[in-house]
């Protein structure tokens, strides 16, 4: 019997020839990612030494990457010191993967890994943050982790008591229809699984759809397997994964294909063809509320959000910037654009879309998490309704309980913007 990709990172991972889903290792890492609640792993981290005479020193500095990102530029005394306290710990601790409030090197910490290439595939990667399952669009194999773990990672360098994932193989096939994206099929996937129906597995995209799909929408499809209840997405590296990190990450040393077996076991088989998707959109309050876009077609809305670690990259804000322009947007409705990162919103300046966005009536707001997560920019009113291309739509997800969020794709939120209401992007009046 052969393994999956995991499996194989796993073993690698844990010095073992082979092993299988269920069994339990200790794993060493290649990458431990946080955000700003890295000030809360801080304090973990000194309590591990606390009492002992021992100086607190992480296991490997380069091998920790931290990015502020969640509340940019801060909104609170509170955050501004927590701020604070990581920019010192990284500097005491000599961390180099660190980024800042800066539009020169800032960002999602989603987008700033990939594009920085600091994700191979191969590697072990864990973060203090659900979407760290992003990173598997790169063939690593990336989860999320709590802050106590973390700490331990800072200690040891390894995640202790790891069990192997069983995995979930997703055959993708057909080609999409215009105005059909990667966020429609894995809304659709979720939809069909349900939350739960990956819990405590990892989905193994394959299939001609995927051999076709840009590191982008691999981002995209990766990102929001969490929200299917997965540990990961993976997708097994192949002549993309290097095209991009060689190309767009600037990376120069050799990039390892890792492939699972042709007699891998998994857990489950799903097989999608996207040939006949159409616009898909999650209805509040769960992700796996899935529907087809003529089903709530019509519905108004209060506030269209076109970005995020999900969809806040170049081909994204592309696609919301050419429906938009020579446009405006319904006089009713706010429309918020948060690009994913600095280098993204820099590119998108040069090729005409943020004056594209801003003439139509958009707010372009700085990179950074911003109103998906409803603690810093944003916020909905009481009954209000938001439009938008992020990953999550639970009650107060965008700040308010009292309020609804639907998710779709860029391509219906910037159609929806122009009419005030949720709309079919394939509509002839707008495309």
């Amino acid at each position: 019997m052969g393994m999956t990709i995991v499996e194989k990172i796993l073993a690698r991972a844990s010095d073992q020839p082979f092993v299988k889903a269920g069994d339990v290792v200790e794993a060493k890492v290649d990458l431990a990612m946080s955000h700003e609640n890295a000030a809360l792993v801080i304090n973990q981290f000194h309590d591990v030494y606390k009492g002992t005479g021992i100086d607190a020193n992480v296991w490997d500095p380069s091998k920790i990457a931290i990015i502020l990102d969640h509340r940019v530029p801060a909104e609170s005394a509170k955050t501004a010191t927590n701020q604070k306290k990581v920019r010192e710990f990284v500097a005491k601790q000599g961390i180099k993967k660190f980024h800042d409030i800066r539009g020169d090197e800032g960002g999602i910490c989603h987008q700033i890994l990939p594009e920085n290439g600091y994700v191979r595939p191969g590697y072990l990667v864990v973060g203090t943050d659900s979407h760290t399952t992003t990173h598997g669009a790169l063939g690593a194999f990336a989860f999320g982790i709590g802050a106590t773990d973390m700490a331990a990672v800072w200690t040891l360098g390894s995640v202790l008591n790891v069990e192997v994932p069983a995995t979930i193989k997703v055959i993708i096939t057909g080609k999409f229809q215009p105005h059909v994206s990667p966020k429609d099929l894995i809304l659709h996937i979720i939809g069909r699984i349900s939350a739960e129906g990956a819990n405590f597995k990892v989905i193994e995209f394959h299939g001609e759809t995927i051999r076709h799909m840009n590191t982008s929408g691999r981002l995209v499809l990766c990102n929001m397997s969490v929200e299917a209840g997965a540990t990961s997405g993976i997708v097994p590296a192949d002549k993309e994964t290097v095209r991009y990190l060689m190309g767009h990450a600037g990376v120069t040393d050799e990039i390892e294909i890792m492939q699972p077996d042709a007699d891998a076991e998994y857990d489950q088989i799903v097989e999608v063809d996207i040939t006949r998707l159409t616009p898909q959109i999650a209805c509040p309050h769960t992700v796996d509320n899935v529907i087809p876009i003529y089903s709530t077609e019509g519905k108004k809305v209060h506030q269209i959000v076109v970005g995020s670690c999900t969809n806040g990259r170049i081909d994204d804000l592309e696609i919301a910037a050419k429906t938009l322009k020579g446009r405006r947007i319904a006089k009713d409705v706010r429309m918020l654009v948060f690009p994913a990162s600095w280098r993204i919103y820099k590119e998108a300046l040069k090729k005409g879309y943020i004056s594209s966005l801003i003439d139509a009536g958009a707010v372009v707001m700085n990179p950074g998490c911003g109103c998906c997560l409803g603690v810093h920019e944003g916020a909905l009113g009481d009954g209000e309704v938001a439009l938008s291309t992020t990953n999550r739509n639970f009650k107060g997800r965008m700040g308010n309980p009292g309020a609804e969020v639907y998710l779709c794709s860029p391509a219906v939120a910037a159609a929806s913007a122009i009419t005030g209401f949720i709309t079919d992007p394939r509509n002839g009046e707008i495309s």
